[in-house]
Order: C-alpha cells, then sequence, then structure tokens
C-alpha cells in the first residue's frame, strides 16, 4: 500500500467512492459518473486492494476477483444507468495511457445517443492520425 495513491488511500480523491468490493478489490466511481447524460456516465474502475503497478502484476486470485467483480458490476450498472453496450479495458504503462500506476480496469457504459456511439476501443488506434512514422529499416 502506498501514502500517496488514489488507489491505496481512496480518501485522497474526495470526489471517489468505493461501490462495491471482495476480498482482493474494489469498484470505484467519482461523483461526476452519476450526472445523467454527461460523459461517462456510470462509468468506474476495478482495482485490486493491494498495489499493483500493472495488470501483468496481478495475482491469478487478484484476476479471479475482478471477474467476479465485473458481473456484480455490471448488473449494478445495468439497473442505474441503462447502457447500450460497454468498453471494458487496462491502460498498462505511460506509452498505453496509464496515468496512475496502481493497476485499475476501466468499466465504460456506452450510451446510443453519444457522438461516438459504434466506435470501439480501436476506433483511435485505426485513425490515421495514429499512423507511426518509421525509416523502412
Amino acid at each position: 500500500m502506498r501514502k500517496d495513491c488514489v488507489f491505496c488511500q481512496i480518501e485522497l480523491e474526495p470526489k471517489q467512492r468505493m461501490l462495491l468490493s471482495n476480498e482482493h478489490c474494489m469498484f470505484l466511481q467519482l461523483d461526476d459518473s452519476d450526472i445523467k447524460g454527461k460523459n461517462l456516465e456510470g462509468a468506474g474502475v476495478i482495482v485490486p486492494k493491494k498495489h499493483r503497478e500493472t495488470a501483468f502484476d496481478l495475482t491469478k486470485d487478484e484476476w479471479n476477483a475482478t471477474y467476479d467483480l465485473l458481473l456484480d458490476v455490471q448488473k449494478y450498472i445495468d439497473e442505474k444507468h441503462q447502457p447500450d453496450g460497454y468498453n471494458l479495458g487496462w491502460n498498462c504503462g505511460k506509452v498505453g495511457g496509464q496515468h496512475i500506476f496502481h493497476a485499475h480496469f476501466h468499466v465504460l457504459p456506452r450510451y446510443q445517443d453519444e457522438p461516438l456511439s459504434g466506435k470501439g476501443i480501436r476506433y483511435m488506434f485505426k485513425n490515421e492520425k495514429n499512423q507511426r512514422i518509421h525509416d523502412g529499416t
């Protein structure tokens, strides 16, 4: 456990709350996720209770607990927000988009009336703006 980590010490982020948990992990949401129609409505993260830097550092028990909690989270979000779909994912490492270096599994409800409805997680990677530049060697 790290004293400066917002997932080890959830009280460090006053707008963050734990909604569900099990032996190895917890589901956290920011207050804004309750606002109907707001970007990331219903979104949250599942994080291991022990400090693990990335998903690659999780134990098998933590992986299984994440799966078990994910099913409870889906039921909770489905009842409260009625999304039309989901994106799920881990960001690992700085280049992978990870900004908090405590593993966290994003649970992102999606809605039919979003401007980017139907665009999956690969959308930004396939975009021409993401074309790698190399010298061919």
